[in-house]
């Protein structure tokens, strides 16, 4: 039994339709995406999986049962829109958070230095949220998600105003909670996050489920359409290969979009005429591409 189950689910306003039958499951130590333009329905179904929302048709279960507040204690959110209050210390902010969750004061309070211990700060545990930078203060937000060990947590788009070195820091977090058997139900626009950490995802699209399902296998279903090519010398008459539909020349060589995956073997073989090659790629298509081709070609 999946510790997450969205099954038929429906939510309306009205007339309008913001989730239309939308089902997925998230297993235990599993990063599982959720994804789509804004207005998709993402943030709606993030909110019917907190319980701050019920959905109008079908059901989400928590370990097989539905919700109760109790399973408030089973959840951490971060949400895309930080909420902390900037003028009280932070220690006394995420303790009381942790003990409205369950725990008690003392286990809140170890949780929390191991946190900022973790992320090396230790120092901001008797600092107000507003001394500190964006960034980390979207740690902090993170450790306020985590603090009281939930079962299953939402991030919604944890990594956003993060510098390079603190995404990496928040990355390995996320896997090692991952690791430990939590279930994530991860909404992000960065595509390239989702491909790391993810193995199964939903991508929604006014309000419907437009692709579903392992990643390794969504990408089988989209042809191989770009060849990389790198050379010792410059190759001319790439553009000329029939099934060649743009050439773009690179500090590392040639990227090369084709019809089909048989132009591969020309271009191969017209290169080996002109140079040696040191990379030779057909690259199957990125989570960005398809997302694009996908959602893209819907809104046309």
């Amino acid at each position: 039994m999946n510790p997450l189950v969205v099954e038929g689910v429906v939510k309306q306003y009205g007339e309008k339709t913001a989730v239309n039958n939308i089902s997925f499951e998230v297993s235990a130590g599993e990063i599982y995406g959720l994804l789509g333009a804004n207005g998709a329905g993402k943030t709606t179904t993030m909110r019917m999986v907190l319980g701050l929302i019920y959905p109008d048709q079908g059901k989400i279960l928590y370990n097989g049962k539905p919700f109760t507040n109790e399973n408030l204690r089973l959840l951490g959110y971060l949400p895309e829109e930080r909420g902390l209050y900037p003028k009280i210390k932070v220690s006394e902010q995420l303790i009381y958070l942790a003990q409205l969750r369950g725990m008690s004061r003392k286990e809140a309070d170890d949780n929390l230095k191991y946190w900022l211990d973790r992320f090396e700060v230790p120092e901001y545990y008797n600092k107000r949220v507003e001394e500190l930078s964006k960034g980390n203060q979207q740690k902090i937000q993170f450790v306020a998600a985590v603090i009281h060990k939930p079962q299953i947590v939402i991030l919604d788009e944890a990594f956003s105003g993060l510098d390079p070195v603190n995404v990496e820091l928040l990355k390995s977090t996320v896997k090692e909670l991952r690791d430990s058997g939590t279930s994530i139900l991860f909404s992000t626009h960065r595509m390239e996050h989702v491909e790391e950490l993810c193995r199964n995802i939903t991508i929604l699209d006014r309000s419907n489920t437009v692709l579903k399902g392992n990643i390794r296998e969504i990408k089988k279903q989209f042809p191989r359409e770009r060849v990389v090519l790198s050379t010792e010398k410059e190759v001319s008459g790439l553009e000329a290969i029939a099934g060649v539909n743009n050439v773009v020349r690179n500090e590392s060589g040639y990227e090369i979009m084709i019809s089909n995956e048989n132009v591969a073997g020309n271009i191969l073989r017209h290169a080996l005429g002109q140079s040696e090659i040191s990379k030779f790629e057909i690259k199957e298509p990125t989570l960005n591409e398809i997302f694009i081709k996908t959602v893209g070609e819907r809104n046309e």
